[in-house]
């Protein structure tokens, strides 16, 4: 598609009013092609909702955009929620933000059964032998991307360092690195706030397509304003939707029931996601893999590979978390794996996504208020710092296990060294996507298997 040339207010007309149902033809074929990570979804987005539809103004997309990177979460699929929901109220933000994800939930089922059941067949194991080494180059490249936007100073620098020291050499839980963080940034805020203030988001609106449904002067619709009466109410809803499901849980399976703790350990993750997927994927691979077992190091790692090439979230790598442990748990039987798979991967996607929209919908009006306060920009800052450093302990992670597949006692493994050089030079140098990446070095790795080893 090319992009339109910017237009003056008076070239084009205002587009027409959207009705309900044709913003949701829209959010389900957005929920189907929303490819390529966090960019490349809010870049699809933009092209589609400002530049062609203009159901939104630049400066509004940007504004909103903003919003959704102070929150936890993803802010793609929060930057839908949220358009949806400016647009068409709660229910529009409901349907915007759920057809985000509903099609990746389904794919990813799909895919995770393919791949626990035929993983062993050598076509697979062949694609996958690639496809680990270009997910460490990717993670690698989201350490640099992240790095190079966050760390604009010294101080910035420092707790990146430290926040890699306490989670590689002290294997300090993630959430007590990111409350130190905060901690750090809050004060710092206070002391020398010029050193934590936050490096102008996005950037600004520059061009006009024309006049947009929710222009630049559009007023701010009245549901979209802050009330104490609305957040309560919204507040009280998400509740009873997080407490009634995790009560059924426990009340079922016990509160020790691997179900139970999948709901209350994504509920965390969900909740610690400053910085977007690659942020809170330690701590998955934490919990998921270290404390609880739910699958192993490798099967982690080939989860993000087939996150990165489905449409959606990157953090629905969570989906595949959950059906792998459900799956290989058995928590019905041995006859019904596969339904104790996607029942898991639903719950967990459930739990994960849950506060996101709470936050957006009982939220938004007041982050707006308070968006550009130092107070409350200073720890995001900090956390944002401290995310490069354990993002770029999971790339160590993630190549220790690549590079010694059978730990450091073992031989290197020189093949996947030399295909994730070619992913890091194709990412850095050529500035090749990541699906480009994976599709190549799948490709090489299954020529690896089948024919030199």
């Amino acid at each position: 598609m090319n992009k339109p040339e910017p237009i003056t207010a008076t070239d084009a007309a205002t587009p027409p009013s959207v009705s309900f149902w044709e913003a949701f033809r829209f959010w389900l074929k957005l929920g189907f092609i929303s490819f390529g990570g966090p960019a490349g979804q809010i870049a699809i987005m933009h092209s589609e909702l400002v530049e062609r539809r203009r159901w939104i103004s630049e400066k509004r997309f940007l504004h909103a955009l903003n919003y959704c990177m102070v929150l936890p979460g993803p802010e793609a699929q929060q930057l839908a929620t949220y358009i949806g929901w400016l647009m068409h109220r709660s229910w529009g933000g409901i349907v915007a933000g759920a057809l985000f994800v509903l099609p990746s939930l389904f794919i990813l089922i799909g895919l995770s059964w393919l791949y626990i059941a035929f993983g062993d067949v050598p076509l697979v194991a062949g694609l996958f032998y690639g496809i680990k080494p270009a997910v460490t180059a990717i993670v690698v490249q989201a350490a640099h991307r992240i790095g190079s936007r966050a760390l604009k100073n010294n101080v910035l620098w420092a707790i990146a360092a430290a926040s890699f020291v306490a989670i590689f050499a002290l294997n300090a839980p993630f959430p007590l690195i990111v409350l130190a963080a905060a901690l750090v940034g809050y004060a710092g805020g206070r002391i020398a706030p010029n050193t934590f203030k936050a490096g102008g988001g996005h950037g600004k609106a520059k061009d006009s397509y024309g006049p947009a449904l929710i222009d630049d002067e559009t007023p701010t619709p009245a549901h979209a304003h802050f009330r104490w009466a609305q957040l309560t109410r919204i507040a009280a809803i998400g509740s009873l939707l997080w407490l009634i499901p995790i009560g059924l849980l426990t009340t079922l399976f016990g509160w020790q029931g691997t179900l139970t703790q999948m709901g209350w350990f994504f509920t965390k993750a969900a909740l610690l996601t400053f910085g977007g997927a690659y942020a809170v994927l330690p701590y998955v691979y934490q919990g998921a893999v270290g404390h609880y077992g739910w699958l192993t190091p490798a099967q982690m790692i080939d989860g993000l590979a087939l996150g990165e090439t489905t449409p959606g979230p990157l953090i629905m790598v969570v989906t595949f978390v959950g059906f792998v442990g459900g799956y290989v748990k058995a928590l019905f039987g041995p006859d019904m794996q596969f339904v104790a798979g996607a029942l898991a991967a639903t719950l967990v996607t459930w739990f994960t996504f849950l506060p996101s929209f709470l936050f957006i919908l009982a939220g938004g009006p007041l982050v707006e208020s308070t968006h550009d306060d130092i107070k409350f920009t200073a720890p995001l800052t900090a956390i944002t710092a401290a995310v490069v450093g354990v993002i770029l302990n999971l790339a160590l992670f993630f190549g220790y296990h690549v590079l010694w597949p059978t730990g450091f006692s073992g031989s290197f493994d020189w093949p996947s060294a030399l295909i994730a050089l070619g992913a890091v030079i194709a990412l850095f140098r050529f500035k090749r996507n990541v699906i480009q990446v994976i599709a190549a070095c799948a490709v090489i790795g299954l020529l690896v298997k089948t024919v030199i080893l």
